[in-house]
């Protein structure tokens, strides 16, 4: 939160539009993003400067194979993650065949984007593993960082 504040604060002074910054997240560190995603209106800290007035709220989101979105006890979303409407547009990228995060964690949290109207892209891979990250591989999923270009030049964040 304080460092999406932050860079907001000093988007002119450093030139960066203040309305195309996002957030990107891999395996608990996408649970972050959610969690950032959903929560931005809820400080979790004590006010340090006037740097906190800003919005903390991400205008769009990345997840690549995201942990801990599901609660399999409720066979539900993670009730700490609460989706509203003005959750910023999302990606998420999951393998099928990840043994750490369950595909239910994407599919969760995807399905709770798409209920309440958020614009949201899901890419389900059938190989990929966990933790492939930026390595280039040979199987498909690791050509995802161009899909992240395109998704993000359609919502208007970047130019093509």
């Amino acid at each position: 939160m304080r460092t999406i504040r932050l860079v907001r604060y000093h988007a002119v002074e450093w030139h960066i539009d203040p309305h195309k910054i996002g957030v990107l997240g891999f395996s608990a560190g996408g649970h972050l993003v959610a969690a950032l995603s959903t929560n931005y209106d809820r400080r979790l800290y004590a006010s340090v400067d006037t740097a906190d007035v800003v919005s903390a709220r991400p205008d769009f989101a990345v997840l690549v194979y995201p942990g801990h979105l599901y609660d399999p006890a409720r066979r539900a979303l993670n009730p700490q993650i609460r989706v509203k409407h003005e959750t910023p547009p999302t990606f998420i990228l999951q393998a099928q065949n990840d043994s750490v995060d369950t595909v239910r964690n994407s599919l969760a949290y995807y399905e709770a984007l798409r209920d309440v109207g958020v614009p949201a892209e899901l890419h389900l891979y059938a190989e990929g593993g966990h933790a492939f990250g930026l390595r280039r591989t040979n199987l498909g999923i690791t050509a995802w960082p161009g899909l992240v270009e395109d998704w993000l030049a359609t919502l208007g964040m970047l130019a093509r």
